[in-house]
């Protein structure tokens, strides 16, 4: 079924497999973002280049993974979550195959951008949950796949500091490739398409100007470090962006069917959890940069801990394995108190981890505790924001919503590289020509994470309280069947008939109120039939219309109505009691 308004479809069973092969998806897409971690300091000597031209191979892939994933969620909205998703893996397997047989720089970044575009990945996959599963399931399942954001990121840096120091680095792109391929094959088995669909177009100019407009953003703040802060390049590059994207925000408030509804993004739940999401990205990066440098600096530094690339990377792994299990225990806090109280949680945790983080410096294993702890708030917050944007926009909004959060989250890493790559940077002490971290950079990172989390825990107290928001509770077959029966009690379902009898697939049906105000829409599927959620109670109009047939039908209602109600576009204009 094709819905306009808030309300959710009816769940499909798309089988057991479904949200552990979405979640697959999202973590094979995340390794991209670490995939070279272990490596990063060998990267000039391995592809001949100067180090300042090496770092494009990672700036690369956070600027194409930024672009791609609003575009991509619009067009999954408009298209097919599936066949979007499929499309994104398919591009990340080329781009892998490309980096793989090359150790020339101007190829491995073109590759290692076809690789940052399958980071659209993770808001098709929360799109197709919300279509798919039952509410009793919804929580946990999407839960598991924003978390996936920072469980491939943690699996992803032992396991590529393994291959990369007994083997080929080469073998990490064809690793890549392999897992890519893989779970194309395991989505078109076992991952139905949704029927969800959008309505209008692809907005061809936004996406042309939301892509330049962040391009000018995240330039600067990744290259900033090496040009400088306050040169002619950077500072243009952040004036050009204001001008884009305020240019662009006034096209996109004018055009009839926008890449981003700006006006929806406004409204104090979902602007808030965007926001607070750029701080979660933040810390989530601060933990990613500091724990392997210190866990792989000699001990003769006197605070080094003298590790193996591959001890270090097992030692921050726990992050990512941690997140994971987080989902589950997130399901059961969401269903009892809330996305919103969730986050607040998680905000504590990172809090807590960060701060404890600062005296446990010393040993290997004090890393981990910091690795455990991080990764259980970071879970949390993670598993919340998807919720807390779902619930707040329309059904066919969610794919590029989604996808706005998932950009925010990428902002917030990508500031996160910014600020601390520069404090690292101005703090270290230079030993024979080479810059060596201190412990006092890596104090005062932990000590930015946990300011940045504090300013993300002032956003999550702003957001409206759990009675004036919609929220994904239920947590068994029981309390979501008592939520489905509430949603049909508040609504109006039916069918749209022509005039002689027949469902009418694709009409417009929309919901007016006692003001001849629009409250809400949908478009009838296949058989025709549509569904309305009911914003408040009183009388209400139900109309129809659909191309091919004449004026419009219409029924007047009352909220609370129990039974179908049927629209035959054969009485075109005449009211009709229901």
């Amino acid at each position: 079924m094709t819905l306009t308004s808030t309300d959710r479809p009816a769940p499909r069973e798309g089988g057991a497999a479904v949200v552990p092969v979405l979640a697959f998806a999202g973590i094979v897409v995340a390794v991209m973002q670490t995939l070279l971690v272990p490596v990063i300091k060998d990267l000039p000597q391995l592809l001949g280049t100067s180090p300042s031209n090496a770092t494009w191979v990672l700036t690369s892939t956070l600027l194409s993974g930024a672009v791609a994933t609003p575009i991509m969620g619009r067009l999954g909205d408009l298209y097919g979550k599936r066949r979007m998703l499929i499309l994104s893996l398919a591009v990340m397997v080329a781009g892998a195959l490309v980096s793989a047989v090359t150790s020339n720089l101007l190829l491995m970044i073109g590759g290692r951008t076809l690789q940052g575009f399958a980071m659209g990945a993770i808001p098709l996959g929360i799109g197709l949950m919300r279509d798919m599963l039952p509410r009793e399931k919804l929580g946990s399942a999407m839960a598991l796949m924003s978390s996936s954001i920072g469980v491939g990121g943690g699996l992803a840096l032992p396991a590529a500091a393994l291959v990369a120091q007994h083997t080929d680095w080469h073998t990490l792109f064809y690793g890549a490739a392999g897992l890519g391929v893989l779970s194309i094959v395991l989505t078109l088995l076992v991952v139905p398409e949704s029927p969800m669909r959008a309505e209008g177009s692809f907005d061809l100019p936004g996406a042309l100007g939301l892509s330049a407009g962040l391009v000018l953003l995240l330039l600067p703040i990744t290259k900033g470090s090496d040009w400088g802060w306050s040169s002619g390049t950077t500072l243009g590059l952040f004036a050009g962006a204001v001008v884009v994207l305020l240019g662009w925000g006034v096209a996109e408030l004018r055009t009839k069917a926008p890449l981003v509804d700006l006006r929806t993004t406004a409204r104090r739940e979902v602007l808030l959890t965007n926001l607070a999401s750029i701080m979660v990205g933040v810390s989530f990066y601060v933990v990613s940069l500091v724990l392997p440098q210190l866990l792989q600096l000699p001990t003769a530094t006197g605070y080094g801990l003298g590790q193996s690339m591959v001890v270090a990377g097992l030692c921050v792994a726990p992050l990512g394995l941690t997140m994971m299990f987080t989902a589950p225990v997130y399901a059961r806090l969401s269903a009892k108190y809330g996305p919103k109280a969730t986050l607040i949680i998680g905000l504590l945790v990172i809090a807590v981890g960060y701060g404890g983080g600062l005296g446990l410096m010393d040993a290997a294993w004090q890393t981990v505790i910091t690795s455990v702890v991080l990764g259980a708030g970071i879970g949390l917050a993670y598993s919340s924001l998807p919720a807390l944007i779902v619930g707040a926009v329309p059904a066919s909004e969610t794919g590029a919503a989604n996808g706005l959060n998932t950009l925010m989250r990428s902002i917030g890493t990508s500031v996160s590289s910014a600020v601390i790559g520069m404090v690292l940077a101005n703090t270290a002490d230079h030993v024979g020509g080479v810059a060596v971290p201190t412990m006092h950079g890596f104090r005062v990172s932990f000590l930015i994470a946990t300011a940045a989390v504090a300013v993300g825990l002032l956003m999550a107290l702003f957001l409206p309280k759990p009675d004036r928001a919609p929220r994904l509770r239920a947590s068994s077959e029981e309390e979501a069947s008592l939520e489905r029966a509430e949603e049909v009690l508040r609504g109006f379902r039916g069918r749209v008939l022509d005039a002689g009898g027949a469902p009418v697939a694709r009409a417009k049906v929309t919901l007016i109120d006692r003001r001849g105000r629009r409250a809400g829409s949908a478009v009838s599927d296949e058989e025709g039939r549509y569904v309305l959620t009911v914003p408040s109670g009183g009388p209400y109009v139900v109309a129809a219309k659909a191309s091919g047939h004449g004026p419009r039908a219409a029924s007047a209602v009352h909220a609370g109505h129990e039974g179908a109600v049927e629209l035959d576009l054969s009485l075109p204009g005449e009211a009709v009691r229901a």
